[in-house]
């Protein structure tokens, strides 16, 4: 049996983060990955000519400085995202033209939109984010969705509508399927709701040359032959001396181990002992979101040169959200869209052929003829995908923060967990996702110098 002093379960940003921490500390690490590739919820495919094209995770902002701190690290340059030109907007049937700093909703219903999410932000302020169940009216607010406060809170329809576009761009979901705590939780952890949905200077802000995929490959390789590919984990014992992590081609003997799956994929996981019941159903309650990801090719960006930035919201369509994702350099024109939460469910269950013609039948409404003509098209559906089923991360629905939320990053015996729904500032994001590589390496290299006072 090969042994080592710890075993991490997942070779995407949170793992190798923990790994490479406990490298540096001076530990024996063994990295399990399931998948033939490292990189979890990031993944680059590759277009015709050779380059890569992000099919996974692929934004940065600022205030993201763990996963920033990496890419300089490993020598990875960023670049701003593409963003010069009008926007696109779809409102009951209409496609509209509008630019920077326009109004994109009558004026009634924008002061509604604007006054709900100010006292939504306002609400989520005042959150400790390591410790949001412990809030005086978390009970209150983890007691009913989001949909629920929104319909309670304002009778405008055309502000109503509008989050309903708002809440799947940022989580894959929608307002019905998570607690108000939850989201109020997850705008603070990324600061603030503008700063989710902006481009220039908020959480789409930079693109990595190349890809972000490649943070988790830059990560891999300095950690060698620790990193084990095609090996899924099945079972993890505990015992007095240690731990034994069992995957498909053998096991792996222990001190320790750091599970950095998502919640639902940890939960899979047979513990001997079992996992107490309070951190097995929190895992029964944390679903991953829906998101189909498209990738466009075109000869030219032709939408540039109509004075087009590629940026498209469009709440009543089911390629809801379109952006310029033309790699650095390239001579031709790629736009990336996403069909997410419920548009994603329902086209999720068609063809790839009848997926590839809605999306191009929306891109042609936004853009004209020519977005119908593309040289390639490439998607990934993350809720098919059998080592993450779903994206953008899982979501808490009513009662979930405040009857488990302690069980979520709390470890249970030699047992550590990370990913990053477990990160409490950008969860659910990749810098949120390092954040808590950091953390669960911290822990476990503690409790070791403890261990020998």
């Amino acid at each position: 049996m090969e042994r080592c002093d710890v075993v991490v379960v997942g070779a995407g940003l949170a793992g190798l983060t923990a790994a490479a921490d406990l490298v540096d500390h001076g530990h024996r690490v063994v990295v399990l990955e399931a998948r033939d590739r490292v990189g979890g919820r990031t993944a680059g495919g590759v277009l015709a000519d050779g380059r890569t094209i992000e099919m996974g995770g692929q934004w940065l902002g600022p205030t993201q400085d763990a996963v920033l701190a990496l890419c300089e690290t490993h020598g990875l340059r960023t670049y701003p995202q593409y963003g010069t030109g009008d926007h696109v907007f779809t409102w009951e049937g209409e496609v509209r033209r509008y630019g920077k700093g326009e109004a994109r909703l009558a004026p009634e219903s924008a002061a509604e939109f604007l006054r709900t999410k100010t006292e939504l932000e306002k609400m989520a302020a005042t959150l400790d984010l390591n410790e949001p169940w412990a809030a005086p009216d978390a009970a209150e607010w983890d007691a009913i969705t989001l949909h629920g406060h929104l319909r309670a809170a304002t009778r405008d329809e055309g502000a109503l509508a509008f989050w309903r576009f708002v809440v799947p761009g940022v989580f894959a979901a929608e307002a019905s399927e998570m607690s108000l705590l939850h989201f109020l939780f997850y705008t603070a952890s990324g600061g603030t709701l503008d700063t989710l949905l902006g481009l220039e200077g908020c959480a789409q802000d930079r693109r990595v040359a190349g890809g972000a995929h490649l943070i988790a490959e830059a990560l891999a390789t300095t950690l060698g032959d620790a990193v084990r590919l095609s090996s899924p984990v099945h079972t993890i014992e505990q015992g007095d001396q240690g731990v034994v992590v069992r995957h498909d081609h053998g096991e792996v003997s222990a001190r320790r181990v750091v599970v950095a799956l998502p919640p639902t994929l940890a939960g899979r996981l047979r513990y001997a002992p079992a996992m107490p019941a309070l951190r097995d159903q929190l895992t029964q309650q944390v679903p991953m979101g829906s998101v189909i990801k498209v990738n466009v090719r075109y000869g030219r960006p032709f939408w540039r040169a109509a004075g087009f930035s590629g940026l498209v919201s469009a709440p009543d369509r089911p390629l809801s959200a379109v952006a310029d994702n033309t790699p650095e350099g390239a001579g031709y024109g790629v736009l990336v869209g996403f069909f997410e939460g419920t548009h994603a469910r329902r086209f999720g269950a068609l063809s790839p052929r009848e997926r590839r013609a809605a999306a191009l039948e929306c891109l042609v409404d936004y853009f004209g003829p020519e977005a119908g003509e593309p040289l390639e098209y490439l998607e990934l559906d993350w809720s098919a995908e059998e080592f993450s089923r779903g994206c953008y991360g899982g979501r808490l629905g009513a009662g979930v923060w405040t009857a488990y939320g302690p069980q979520l990053r709390e470890p249970v015996g030699l047992v550590h967990w990370a990913g990053a729904e477990t990160a409490a500032v950008w969860n659910g994001y990749m810098d949120g996702a390092v954040r808590s590589g950091h953390r669960a390496a911290d822990e476990i290299h503690t409790a070791f110098t403890a261990d020998t006072r």
